[in-house]
Parts: C-alpha cells; sequence; structure tokens
C-alpha cells in the first residue's frame, strides 16, 4: 500500500536556496524548491538574483545552457540574465530589458514583469530566499546570526540530505519529547520549554553534563524564525552553534542542510575529541529519524498522552504559515 503523501502544502517564509561561495559572480544555475522551477544567478556586482526559469519567448529554463563563466546556465551580462536559447534579457525583478534581433519589443513584454523574482537576502553565509504562494511580501526579516559571522568562530562544517518529507512533519521533533528516548537512546526524557511567539519558536533546555571533574554546567538552546530559518546553540563541553536550515523541493520532499561552527582555540579550529562527537550524534540523530520521517502518515488527531510534548500547541503555531486553515489544505 502507497505511503500518503503528507497534506500539508508548502509553507510560507525565508528558506535556503544555496550556500553564498556556491554561487560566483557571473554563474547561474537551475534551482527546484517550493514546487517551482527557477534560475538563481549574481550578477556582476555581486548581487544574488532568484527567478522563475522558464523564457516567456518559447519556454527554454534559463538555468540550462552553455556559459562560458560557469558551464551551466544562461550568461550573466551586468545586472541582467540572458536566455541561452534566444538571447532575451531579464533583469533582477523579472522585466525583459532587450530582444536584440527585434526591431520593437513585443507589446506582452513592454513594462510588463515576465517572471517572477523572488525576495532574497545574503547572510549568515547563506542565501535565503521569500517563498508565499500568492506573491505576497515578506513578512518578517532574516536573521543575523552572530556565530555564523564572526571571525572567532571556525569555519562551517556542512552537511546536506534530502528527504521523502515535509517541514512541518520535522519541525514537530522539536515538541515531541518522547522520541528522543526512544528513536536517540537519550537516558532520559529531555525537558524542553517551549514558548511560541509570532513567527519564533524558542526551546531552553538544561543539559548538565556529569565527567570526571564534576557536573559541567550546559544548555540547548533552539530558535526557529518561521519556517526555513533557525538555530541551535549547544553549550557546555564544547560550545556549538547549528544553523538547521530545511527548504522545500516540493509538498512532500525537503532539502535539509546543517552547518555547524564552534569557538576557535589560539585561532585554530579545534578538531576531534568532544567537539567532532557532538556533531557526530546530532548527524547519527538526523540519519535515526528518517526512516520514519519517510515512513510514517500525518495523523491530523493523532491519540496523545500525558508524557508527550506541546504537539497540538506546535502544529497550532505553525499552521500560520500556511495560506489557508490547514483543515482545508
Amino acid at each position: 500500500m502507497p505511503k500518503p503523501r503528507p497534506p500539508m502544502p508548502v509553507p510560507f517564509g525565508w528558506f535556503v536556496v544555496s550556500y553564498s561561495d556556491e554561487l560566483a559572480v557571473g554563474q547561474s544555475r537551475p534551482a527546484s524548491y517550493f514546487g517551482r522551477e527557477m534560475v538563481l544567478f549574481r550578477t556582476e556586482s555581486g548581487r544574488a538574483v532568484l527567478l522563475d526559469a522558464y523564457c516567456p519567448h518559447l519556454g527554454a529554463h534559463l538555468g540550462f545552457g552553455i556559459n562560458e563563466s560557469s558551464g551551466q546556465g544562461g550568461r550573466i551580462e551586468g545586472e541582467s540574465i540572458v536566455c541561452p536559447f534566444h538571447a532575451w534579457k531579464f533583469n533582477a525583478e523579472g522585466f525583459c530589458t532587450d530582444v536584440p534581433y527585434a526591431k520593437n519589443m513585443p507589446p506582452k513584454v513592454v513594462g510588463k514583469q515576465c517572471l517572477e523574482s523572488y525576495p532574497v537576502v545574503e547572510d549568515n553565509q547563506v542565501i535565503y530566499a521569500w517563498y508565499h504562494p500568492d506573491g505576497a511580501a515578506p513578512m518578517w526579516d532574516v536573521e543575523s546570526f552572530e556565530e555564523a559571522n564572526s571571525a572567532v568562530w571556525a569555519p562551517l562544517q556542512r552537511f546536506e540530505w534530502t528527504i521523502k518529507t515535509a517541514c512541518q512533519e520535522m519541525a514537530e521533533n522539536g515538541a515531541d519529547s518522547a522520541h528522543f528516548r526512544y528513536v536517540h537512546q537519550t537516558a532520559t526524557f529531555p525537558e524542553t520549554e517551549l514558548t511560541y511567539d509570532k513567527h519564533y519558536s524558542l526551546g531552553v533546555q538544561c543539559a548538565d553534563m556529569e565527567t570526571p571533574r564534576g557536573t559541567v554546567k550546559g544548555s540547548i538552546i533552539s530558535k526557529s524564525i518561521g519556517p526555513g530559518q533557525g538555530f541551535t546553540r549547544f553549550e557546555g563541553i564544547a560550545s556549538t552553534f547549528l544553523m538547521g536550515n530545511v527548504t522545500p523541493i516540493d509538498d512532500e520532499t525537503v532539502h535539509v542542510r546543517f552547518a555547524f561552527t564552534q569557538p576557535l582555540v589560539n585561532g585554530e579550529a579545534k578538531t576531534g575529541g568532544v567537539n567532532a562527537a557532538i556533531i557526530r550524534d546530532i548527524c547519527k540523530q538526523l540519519d535515526e529519524d528518517m526512516p520514519i520521517w519517510e515512513n510514517k502518515m500525518f495523523r491530523r488527531q493523532p491519540v496523545l498522552c500525558d508524557g508527550d510534548g506541546p504537539i497540538a500547541r506546535f502544529r497550532k503555531w505553525y499552521s500560520q504559515f500556511y495560506t489557508k486553515p490547514f483543515a482545508e489544505a
């Protein structure tokens, strides 16, 4: 019997579409997110741009072609991308600015936006794009993280997964206390204080550790800024900062990017030992969750008990990121 598709539509918010260093000046490439085909490129001034992919002329994908700079995608001229099929030129706002062989611009494109342009913010070493199914403008700002922009923190250690699940299913794990004991074999049920406010969620957990030298005070602080931007700070034996970015490819597949950084020690990144063990364990936990996410169904009205976390509260908070009531989605 086939697995029921998750009934959740793609939520709206800011989502990571690339690491900054993956997109060079003059480079363009295809991007498939939000159930849409798009082209991501960097103009000659260094601006990152995300447009719908298909040329309004004869439908060529602007992300596929021969680009002398990158070997892929339409070429970049100044602040515009040039269609690889007939050299129609489009600026960062999605307007056609030139048809090189036409005596007169087609009336259907003159002064009109031909391709949807997605708001883009570059921060924290990544490129965020705002997605809303109705094209609404951003409703909140991208949050800047000191650890991802500081010279005293190590270069990001990056890990990626493509998972057959929905964004909400993954995020719900933060409110599901019991699964940590039975999926990840934690010694106890973690006691996390969860608060929800507007587009923010915040989780604070005590994480003291017993060592031969006594108890080391520790904590785990997790924050989400909408459905697509978030971080977790691990304090204690080895301070660790994790940017956990989940971007929907479509309504049943996500692209997960984990980026870790830890404080430099005497100007050097510390490798091995407990520092490496923390990162390894967090990635292991995601690997343990994957087969459950990919093979579960979504229960609209789950049978919950007093040992479960605040799953109902989480779902109420998350529902704000859909354009219509969840029951009608």
